[in-house]
C-alpha cells in the first residue's frame, strides 16, 4: 500500500511538472514591436506581369533586365515596411547598423544574417516568414494587380517615393515617410537595398510560374536602390546582387510570408 501511494505521488508530480512546462511554453510573449511587424504584413493577390526592362523604364534599361518575360506569381504577403532596427534588435538582441535609430531600416546585414534573423523570428512567432523571391519583389514593387505602370515603386517622380543620394542627408531615414506605392508598400525604391531569396542569374525568355532564380551563382539578388544611389538604381526593374557574406551600410531586407 505504501509503495502504491508513493508511485501515485510521483506520477502526480510528473504530471504537474509537465503541465507547468507546457504552460510556460504556451505563455511565451511576443514583443509588441514584433506583433506590429506581423500586423504590417500586406496581402498581395497573385497575378501575371511582364518582368524586366519594360517600356516605362525608358532608356535606363540594363542588359540584366533582358529578356522581358511573362511571370505569374501566386498570392503572398509582404511587409509594408523594410525591417527596422528595433524589430531586428527585438529578435537578435543587438543592432549592427551604422546609422542607429529605432525606426530606420536595419543595414549592415548579410544574406546569411537575414536567414538567421528569420529562423529566430519564426521560432518566436510560430509563423513562416521568409525573404521574397525576386519575382514577388518586382510584382509587389510594380503595384501588383493595381499597377499603374510607374518607373519607380509608386511614382514616376523619384522624390515622392524614395530616399536617394540627393535627399537622404547621407543616411538612412525612418521607414514609411515617403509616399507608398499602389499596394500601400513603402520604400521599395530607395532607403536601403533589400535582399531577395533568389540566386542572381540571367533571365529566361519563356513564361514562368513562381520562378526561384538561378540554379547556381555566387551572388544573391537584392533590389530597390538606396539612400546613397542615383535614381537609376531605384527603378522597379533594376537588379543587383552580391555574395551572401557581404554587409553594407545601404543593404537590408523586407519580409514575405
Amino acid at each position: 500500500m505504501h509503495q502504491m501511494i508513493k508511485r501515485i505521488t510521483i506520477l502526480a508530480l510528473m504530471i504537474s511538472f509537465t503541465i507547468c512546462v507546457d504552460a510556460q511554453k504556451k505563455s511565451v510573449t511576443i514583443p509588441p514591436v514584433i506583433q506590429q511587424l506581423i500586423n504590417n504584413m500586406v496581402y498581395v493577390e497573385g497575378g501575371t506581369f511582364l518582368m524586366g526592362g519594360t517600356v516605362e523604364q525608358g532608356t535606363d534599361i540594363s542588359e540584366r533586365e533582358y529578356p522581358i518575360h511573362e511571370v505569374t506569381v501566386s498570392d503572398f504577403y509582404i511587409n509594408k515596411y523594410e525591417v527596422t532596427q528595433e524589430e531586428w534588435a527585438a529578435v537578435m538582441g543587438k543592432n549592427p547598423s551604422r546609422f542607429p535609430n529605432a525606426k530606420h531600416p536595419i543595414e549592415q546585414v548579410s544574406y546569411r544574417d537575414c536567414q538567421r534573423f528569420i529562423r529566430k523570428l519564426n521560432r518566436l512567432t510560430k509563423k513562416k516568414f521568409r525573404l521574397p523571391t525576386e519575382a514577388e519583389w518586382e510584382f509587389a514593387a510594380r503595384g501588383g494587380k493595381q499597377s499603374k505602370g510607374y518607373k519607380y515603386a509608386g511614382s514616376d517622380d523619384i522624390r515622392e517615393v524614395a530616399w536617394i543620394c540627393e535627399n537622404s542627408s547621407n543616411s538612412t531615414q525612418d521607414v514609411g515617410m515617403k509616399q507608398p506605392n499602389e499596394l500601400n508598400l513603402y520604400d521599395m525604391s530607395g532607403n536601403v537595398w533589400e535582399w531577395c531569396l533568389d540566386l542572381l542569374g540571367d533571365y529566361r525568355k519563356d513564361a514562368q510560374v513562381n520562378p526561384k532564380g538561378a540554379y547556381s551563382s555566387a551572388f544573391y539578388v537584392f533590389r530597390g536602390g538606396s539612400w546613397v544611389n542615383e535614381p537609376w538604381y531605384c527603378r522597379v526593374a533594376t537588379r543587383n546582387g552580391n555574395q551572401p557574406r557581404i554587409r553594407s551600410v545601404n543593404l537590408g531586407l523586407r519580409l514575405a510570408l
